[in-house]
């Protein structure tokens, strides 16, 4: 009786599951879908049943939002800035968090503090302080070098977006590595590898699952990020792909046309998706998950 009450109870536990999990992905998908089928569709449409079934592939959208908005260049320069950004943030995250993790020194604690303590600060009430400083810096730069460096430059806006991303990617690699049993390490060590050769040989391959999530979530947010480049970046020439966006949604105020409003956001979504659809194998596996089981 026991067991037909528990089993009738998993049921239910289930199929609650299933209807949640169900619904979570109509929502999530729905939104993502209708951008795509609306980017395909005629302006005129739109002012009939804007859920309706497009009478055909409108791709001019594309080509409008590419040329009116000048996306493509918008577009490398998001590149740019999001690789170099990430290439920056893993060579310096990867190493500093496998020191706090794996090492106790006198001022361990006091470095571990001040990175979780970055978790708590939202970027978005810095970026005035951050303007200012660099603002500062171009005065000093316009007397030695005799024009501006920090402003407007596609490489300082990778090193700012860098440092605003560490605090979390630090924090997310120091999880992995303390999963880590130290077996290998000491393994390392009686081979005759050193504390840095451990590490890029051994450590790191490890910690592969983690860093395909963290390159994935910061390159989430470095492409689609938008008030510290509208911040940093004022020349038209070397805007990111979101600004290009909204100047796409600016020129539309007079007569709107949907459809390549539309097309620009699937313009800004493909880059990411196709990079999760590349890597979702890897960041299934986790991130929390030991070397060593048994």
């Amino acid at each position: 009786m026991k067991n037909d009450q528990k089993s009738s109870g998993s049921k239910v536990y289930k199929a609650v599951i299933y209807i949640v999990l169900t619904i979570l992905a109509i929502v999530i998908i729905v939104p993502v879908a209708w951008v795509f089928i609306a980017s395909i569709k005629q302006n005129s449409e739109f002012y009939g049943n804007p859920w309706s079934i497009p009478e055909g592939i409108h791709l001019q959208n594309f080509v409008d939002a590419w040329q009116k908005a000048n996306m493509g260049s918008y577009m490398l320069n998001s590149a740019i800035v999001t690789v170099v950004a990430i290439v920056l943030l893993v060579v310096i995250a990867l190493p500093a968090a496998y020191v706090l993790a794996r090492f106790k020194f006198k001022s361990s604690a006091f470095w571990n503090i001040i990175f979780m303590a970055g978790l708590f600060i939202n970027v978005n009430y810095i970026v005035v302080p951050i303007f200012l400083m660099l603002n500062n810096g171009d005065k000093i730069a316009r007397g030695i070098l005799g024009h501006p460096f920090f402003l407007n430059n596609l490489f300082i806006l990778s090193i700012v977006y860098a440092a605003t991303a560490l605090p979390f990617t630090i924090y997310l690699l120091s999880g992995y590595f303390k999963s880590l049993a130290k077996d290998y390490e000491e393994a390392a060590y009686v081979d005759g590898a050193g504390y840095c050769r451990t590490m890029v040989q051994v450590i790191m391959p490890m910690a592969k699952p983690s860093v395909v999530t963290v390159i994935l979530f910061n390159f989430l947010a470095f492409w689609n990020e938008y008030i510290i480049s509208m911040t940093l970046l004022t020349k038209p020439e070397i805007k990111t792909l979101p600004v290009g966006l909204m100047n796409l949604m600016a020129a539309q105020k007079s007569a709107v046309e949907y459809g390549q409003m539309y097309a620009g956001l699937v313009i800004v979504m493909i880059p990411t998706l196709v990079l999760y659809m590349c890597v979702q194998k890897k960041l299934t596996q986790g991130m929390t998950l030991g070397g060593l089981k048994g």
